[in-house]
């Protein structure tokens, strides 16, 4: 969808097709079905409805959308270093969504990282500082806190 427009809606002001489109894919999801043609038929909607709006209607969750963070460190360009830093932000108990490393320059690895914190046992300023201690990290900041 290029150029694409979307809008959050209350749910009960859409039109009852759309809820079963959800239904149908967490279906799917969760293995209550075992495929699409299961799924829409529990869900009560016809496959063509399923593949006409399956990539235009998600569930919002909040939860999800409003604890992410994205860090921008700089590495010494050594092996392990990046999996040190990654080990350490699991050790947190963050989920990392993406990690973007550029080729390293002169000795040292930019690398940008986006984690779910959620479920971290700590603030995000102490998740910093303990990413700070990790050998082999020169700097991290963080470059987006929702």
């Amino acid at each position: 969808m290029r150029n694409a427009t979307y809008l959050l809606v209350e749910q009960s002001a859409l039109p009852e097709v759309f809820t079963k489109v959800l239904q149908a894919k967490e279906f799917l999801v969760s293995g209550e079905a075992s495929s699409t043609s299961e799924a829409v038929r529990m869900a009560g909607i016809s496959r063509s409805v399923f593949y006409k709006y399956k990539d235009a209607v998600y569930p919002y969750n909040q939860k999800l959308t409003s604890r992410m963070i994205t860090v921008q460190a700089v590495l010494t360009d050594r092996p392990g270093v990046l999996m040190s830093l990654v080990s350490a932000i699991y050790a947190k108990g963050a989920n990392i969504l993406t990690i973007n490393q550029n080729i390293p320059v002169n000795g040292r690895a930019l690398v940008s990282i986006s984690a779910r914190v959620d479920h971290i046992n700590s603030t995000v300023e102490e998740l910093l500082d303990h990413l700070r201690q990790v050998d082999g990290v020169l700097s991290i900041n963080s470059i987006s806190d929702k």
